[in-house]
């Protein structure tokens, strides 16, 4: 197979066809889709809607509900420890406020627990990896506020209600439009570097769904940029946390409220006993489930922990059945296959192409309805381009936002774009790139109310794990926007309460009670969870895997 500068000759007979029409789509507008265009092209091709691809519980609080097999295979295993082995009467950590999870939510939770009050001595941070190690640090174009005189809150709650197709929690959407200013206001406090103009003000873009611009971002670094400044500000208040120490179960007490958890030590092996006061989790999302057998934008620990343990507690779960595919994933070359190509791109003025150069629809539609239908041009069309490993695509005409605004544009705001493609030859502001939908974000989770209160006394939610805040479809920015309101919110609420609580006699019985309730639905696989970290090995290696020991 022949590469001529990234490209196999096939692909660049498309790239021709992209090329020749380049000039005459500067000024061509496609239009939106119709209400009911959106809905066609969603129940024909949106995963989502795939009855193959979904179950329903068999058992819990949410029992009957129809979600994503890799889902329901989760929340119907057996508990990955046995609760007669952990010795409670041994407590490692008495603190007031647990936070699992150490990504953005996490560590927002833990500055803000302490801003409003709780000594450092009184917080403890669990991580699964090392702290950072999440999909914030990942997340690339920006994010949402209405900060600008021609905007407000109320447009940005229309919007964020509109792309949820009306089935967001409205206090949760409220909650988030309404402290996205303070938090960016409180970025740039930090120390955040912002895009801004040659007068010092925001710039900002527009997005998939949204009718204003109000995304802001640090070129396409923005939840790397977010992260590093406020990582410091953790470190800098020694606040602590454990590293490689993921909770694996919850703890109850007599009452049925939650009372810390169980954290295991990845490397030594060992089970620590925490006992807190109030416990908010933060532990993100699904992606590395690999939902509907799609490759994913996701860190490697994405595996729907907190969910699972939550659950098997008794809190209610919400918009499980709603997974985010979002429309730009790699689809070549074959090394970096469904890792995130921003929206950014096509906010910037890429547009979506097929082989022959035409548009396949206008490039900012809400995220579900425009990967539907990149899916459905390569699903019931001849209009794909595919690789040398048969994964279908389309283009996305990256060389037209210099065309747009001016030479030098894409290295200046999509420098992470361009480094990722020029590893294998690739030039963004000479070539479209291929792109395919990709596992992107887990849509539901855990309910809570505006201050992230679950079903269950003693334990708080913050971040992908929650279910309601976006509804069945998340629009871009409100998830960086989500982990530092709600992570906010969620600390605020912690120091609120934690000094009023007394835990009684710690408990695993809550563990013991959701076996015997998988027992009693007859499954007949048996699977243990939380996985902690995906299986990629084959059964043909793990049948040959030595055991080095008893």
């Amino acid at each position: 197979m022949k590469l001529i500068d990234g490209y196999t000759e096939e692909m660049r007979k498309s790239i021709e066809n992209v090329n020749k029409t380049r000039s005459k789509r500067i000024d061509e507008v496609i239009p939106h889709m119709t209400m009911q265009e959106r809905d066609d092209v969603l129940k024909n091709y949106h995963p989502d809607y795939r009855a193959e691809v979904k179950r329903a519980l068999s058992y819990g609080v949410n029992k009957g509900d129809i979600v994503p097999v890799e889902v329901a295979d989760i929340l119907e295993s057996y508990p990955a420890i046995n609760p007669d082995y952990i010795d409670l009467s041994k407590i490692d950590y008495d603190v007031g406020v647990l936070i699992i999870g150490a990504g953005g939510a996490g560590t927002a939770a833990g500055l803000w627990a302490h801003y409003s009050g709780v000594p450092v001595d009184e917080i403890l941070v669990s991580s699964k990896l090392r702290h950072g190690d999440a999909n914030t640090v990942m997340a690339q174009g920006g994010i949402q506020a209405a900060d600008r005189p021609e905007d407000s809150p109320l447009i940005h709650y229309l919007d964020a209600v509109g792309g949820g197709h009306f089935d967001n929690i409205p206090e949760l959407a409220k909650a988030l439009v309404n402290d996205a200013p303070s938090v960016i206001k409180w970025h740039k406090d930090l120390g955040v570097m912002y895009d801004l103009d040659e007068n010092g003000n925001f710039m900002v873009l527009s997005g998939g769904g949204t009718s204003r611009f109000r995304m802001h971002s640090s070129k396409d670094y923005t939840g790397l940029e977010i992260f590093r400044v406020v990582r410091d500000e953790f470190r800098d208040l020694n606040i602590p946390l454990l590293e490689f120490t993921p909770a694996v179960e919850l703890l109850t007490d007599e009452t049925g409220r939650i009372g810390g958890a169980v954290l295991y030590h990845m490397e030594t092996k060992q089970y620590f006993v925490v006992r807190a006061k109030t416990t908010i989790m933060a532990t993100g999302g699904f992606g590395r489930l690999h939902v509907a057998g799609f490759p994913t934008t996701n860190h490697y620990g994405a595996t729907m922990d907190g969910v699972l343990m939550a659950y098997r507690a008794g809190t209610k779960l919400r918009n499980l059945e709603s997974t985010q595919f979002h429309p730009t994933g790699a689809a070549y070359p074959e090394q970096i296959v469904g890792l995130l190509i921003t929206e950014k791109v096509r906010g910037l003025g890429a547009q979506v192409l097929g082989q022959n150069g035409e548009q396949v629809c206008y490039p900012l539609e809400p995220r579900d309805v425009e990967a539907s239908a990149i899916i459905k041009c390569c699903t019931d069309t001849e209009n794909f381009i595919e690789t040398p490993t048969g994964m279908r695509g389309v283009w996305l005409d990256s060389p037209l936002i210099e065309e747009i605004r001016g030479k030098g544009t894409i290295k200046k705001n999509l420098s992470a774009m361009d480094r990722m493609f020029q590893r294998f030859g690739i030039d963004l502001t000479v070539d479209p790139i291929l792109v395919y939908p990709t596992l992107h974000y887990q849509n539901g989770g855990v309910l809570h109310d505006e201050w992230c209160h679950s079903s269950i006394q003693g334990l708080l939610i913050s971040g992908e794990v929650s279910g309601g805040v976006h509804g069945k479809n998340r629009l871009m920015g409100n998830s960086l926007l989500e982990i530092n309101v709600f992570g906010r919110r969620a600390g605020i609420t912690a120091a609120k309460e934690y000094k009023k609580v007394k835990i009684g006699k710690l408990s695993l019985d809550h563990v013991r009670k959701s076996s015997k309730e998988l027992e009693a639905t007859g499954l007949k696989e048996k699977r243990y969870a939380p996985i902690l970290l995906p299986e990629y090995r084959s059964d043909l290696v793990r049948d040959r895997l030595v055991q080095l020991y008893e």
